[in-house]
């Protein structure tokens, strides 16, 4: 006498799979039965004077305010203002043979690459120095200069 193919398993699995299926299905139907017809106007948006996004359009016989550029502020700083800053870090590998290195940045983690040539002359650098640099756009990325020892804090 043969024995039947599907094991208790695969008839577990399969009952499963109908069962998503059918649940799907049944999702489906209710969100086209819930579904809103979307016209333009539930879907604007508008900013008021003070930058909040409302969905009440403007008045249109308010007087308008004039403001100028100046007066915009943002929450992020400049690009040239952040390059002005020293960073600072830690040196995490130097080979003095090689005469390059890495240094892990204090706030972000990054590692950036040095050599011993963008190393201020009366510093002797080793590992684990705390140092302050600046960056620089390489072709092969970005790496520190000007590096002199950190004061201590």
């Amino acid at each position: 006498m043969g024995r039947s193919q599907q094991t208790f398993n695969k008839l577990e699995k399969d009952k499963k799979k109908k069962k998503k299926r059918e649940e799907k299905l049944a999702k489906k139907e209710e969100q086209k039965k819930n579904k809103v017809k979307g016209d333009l106007e539930n879907m604007m948006a508008y900013v008021d004077e003070f930058g909040n996004i409302t969905s009440t359009p403007p008045d249109p016989d308010k007087p308008k305010k004039k403001i100028k550029l100046e007066d915009i502020q943002i929450s992020t700083s400049r690009q040239e203002d952040l390059e002005d800053l020293k960073r600072q870090g830690r040196v995490d590998y130097y080979n003095p043979d090689k005469k390059f290195g890495f240094i892990i940045e204090k706030g972000s983690r990054e590692r950036y690459f040095f050599h011993i040539s963008d190393v201020d002359e009366n510093y002797n650098i080793q590992e684990r120095d705390f140092v302050e640099f600046d960056l620089k756009d390489t072709p092969k990325g970005r790496s520190c200069v000007d590096i002199t020892k950190a004061p201590k804090e």
